[in-house]
């Protein structure tokens, strides 16, 4: 009879809308998480801008991300904080002359040696470090120090032009000379004044000075209260570099 014949399903039609379904589901749940990335990205990119505003007093004293490391798995660390005015002129004029000798004059990038080494990647060549004061404050700060990355410089860039916009150029080294890395546990020119020569940064004499910056880039493997001959060596030519300095270094006056 026609009333007891069974309904005519397709199932075929059926799977398809199924699989329809379970596609839409699909690219709904990646939109999710494409706007959770976006979002997530947003206040990671909003933490550098906000906490460089907060740093601009003069009484705000910041650590660095090695800093916080060290907190956070309780091995501790030594940081004294000194005012930039309590700081030997010239370990500031050593650091200038080592690290970074247009840190007056450029914006944060020193775009001269960032095209050099831009121009030597390009022709294959091994690449020199570029990094400014600002750059390494940038890093020390907000990023972080190992392995070094191409994503880390494309971030650092933009965060080094926007440091040095809100801050003045006295306020970046008195940042960077109480955040700097001088060994193991030891952060900032006061602890590692007293913790290598047994005096306040303010008595450093321009030879300590010397020493303790040419140990910056590995402070871990250079001791600048022991020095090998490189070290020395390197110390004499930054105290050289040092005493004419004055023209190189009037922006923190």
């Amino acid at each position: 009879m026609d009333g007891l014949a069974e309904p005519i399903i397709d199932h075929e039609t059926e799977g398809l809308d199924m699989a329809s379904r379970g596609k839409r589901g699909t690219r709904a749940g990646l939109r999710r998480w494409v706007w959770r990335a976006v979002k997530a990205a947003v206040v990671l990119a909003l933490v550098p801008v906000v906490l460089t505003l907060l740093y601009a007093p003069s009484f705000v004293h910041p650590i660095s991300t090695l800093m916080l490391k060290d907190l956070v798995t309780l091995q501790g660390y030594d940081r004294r904080w000194v005012p930039l005015e309590e700081v030997a002129p010239v370990l500031a004029n050593s650091v200038i002359m080592s690290e970074d000798g247009q840190f007056c004059f450029h914006h944060g990038i020193d775009l001269a040696e960032l095209k050099g080494v831009v121009d030597d990647a390009l022709a294959g060549e091994a690449t020199r470090g570029a990094s400014t004061i600002t750059m390494q404050t940038v890093k020390n700060l907000f990023l972080w120090t190992r392995p070094a990355s191409m994503l880390r410089k494309v971030v650092e860039l933009p965060l080094a032009v926007y440091l040095d916009a809100v801050l003045s150029k006295r306020r970046i080294m008195e940042i960077y000379l109480n955040i700097a890395e001088w060994g193991p546990g030891i952060y900032g020119i006061e602890a590692a004044a007293q913790y290598h020569f047994g005096v306040p940064a303010k008595k450093l004499s321009r030879r300590q000075a010397a020493l303790l910056t040419v140990s910056l880039p590995n402070p871990y493997v250079r001791n600048p209260a022991k020095p090998g001959p490189g070290l020395r060596r390197l110390a004499s030519l930054i105290e050289r570099r040092s005493a004419r300095s004055a023209a190189y270094v009037g922006c923190l006056d």
